[in-house]
Formats: structure tokens, C-alpha cells, sequence
């Protein structure tokens, strides 16, 4: 029964986050990749500051909470909380399968200036066995305008090589 609540607690938090007539004609996408780490230390990697750094960002901060953030930034060259970090809300977690999040806060120079106000991601770790995770990260609210198709195709490629990133992170650890 735990489920069920969890995903009514989940629609609510996106109801009161997006507007969601501005996104009836949303598009998503997936994408997937098979980590070689057993999903707790994949959870880690996720949902600590230290290990969000796998997946790609040269600093990052993690408060693992609803209504908490996960600050990245992908150069080393300024410090977090600067004009170019990035800025996403947490909307709902549940440890350690999944992790639902929005931007909050875009890079300033990040070329798409509305797109991002009506998307979402959410993120889901599915146990292969003992040594294995299949992530899962699904987009959400992708609009049909030009500014939108042209950030769901920046996207595509960037949690592409995210996960390609923990996936290397993961090899040369030997995690297993």
C-alpha cells in the first residue's frame, strides 16, 4: 500500500510545482543505461553531494529532502551558488529507487530562457541483481515549440552522457 501513496504524494507536489495547463501538450523521453554497481551505491551516487559528482558536474550539493535542492556545477572555474550554477528542486524520493526533480534555478548562460519553467525528470533505479542497476530517467513536459524541441534534444544528449559517466565512474571503481 506504501506505493500508491507515494505516487498520490507525487502528483500532488507536480500539481502545485507546474502549471499544468501549460503542459497538455507535453512530449517525454527516456534515457537508460545498466550501471555495474548494486543500487544502494548507485542511490549514493545520487543522493549525496560527494557521489553526485559521478554523474558528471565538477561541484555539486546535495540536500536530499522534498523541497530540498541539488546545486551543480559543471566547470570548476567559480564556486556553487554563482550565476552559472544549476539549480533543481526535489519534488519526491523514495530511497533508493527514485528521485523526482524541476529547475528551479537554469545556468544564466543557458540558452533556453522558458522551456525549462514547465519540465520535470524522474529518475528510477531498478535492481537488475546484486551487482547490476538499470537507471531509468524519464523527461517530462516537454512542450512542442521550437525553444522546447531544441532543449529536449540538448537533454537527450546530456543525461545520455550522465550516464555514461556514472557508468564510467562505476568501471573504474570496480564496484561489483
Amino acid at each position: 500500500m506504501r506505493r500508491p501513496a507515494l505516487l498520490v504524494g507525487i502528483a500532488i507536489v507536480i500539481c502545485a510545482s507546474i502549471d499544468l495547463a501549460q503542459t497538455s501538450n507535453e512530449v517525454s523521453f527516456v534515457n537508460e543505461g545498466v550501471i555495474n554497481a548494486p543500487i544502494q551505491e548507485v542511490w549514493k551516487a545520487l543522493s549525496t553531494s560527494e557521489g553526485y559528482k559521478a554523474a558528471g558536474p565538477a561541484l555539486a550539493e546535495v540536500d536530499l529532502r522534498i523541497g530540498g535542492t541539488i546545486r551543480t556545477r559543471y566547470r570548476a572555474d567559480g564556486p556553487l551558488g554563482d550565476a552559472e550554477t544549476i539549480e533543481n528542486v526535489i519534488l519526491a524520493y523514495e530511497p533508493p529507487t527514485m528521485i523526482a526533480m524541476r529547475i528551479q534555478k537554469p545556468p544564466a548562460s543557458f540558452p533556453f530562457k522558458e522551456a525549462w519553467k514547465k519540465t520535470w525528470t524522474v529518475i528510477t533505479l531498478i535492481p537488475i541483481d546484486g551487482t547490476h542497476t538499470r537507471l531509468h530517467g524519464a523527461s517530462l513536459g516537454y512542450g512542442n515549440d521550437d525553444e522546447s524541441k531544441a532543449m529536449r534534444a540538448f537533454f537527450e544528449r546530456g543525461n545520455q552522457q550522465t550516464i555514461e559517466s556514472l557508468q564510467k565512474h562505476f568501471a573504474e571503481r570496480g564496484i561489483n
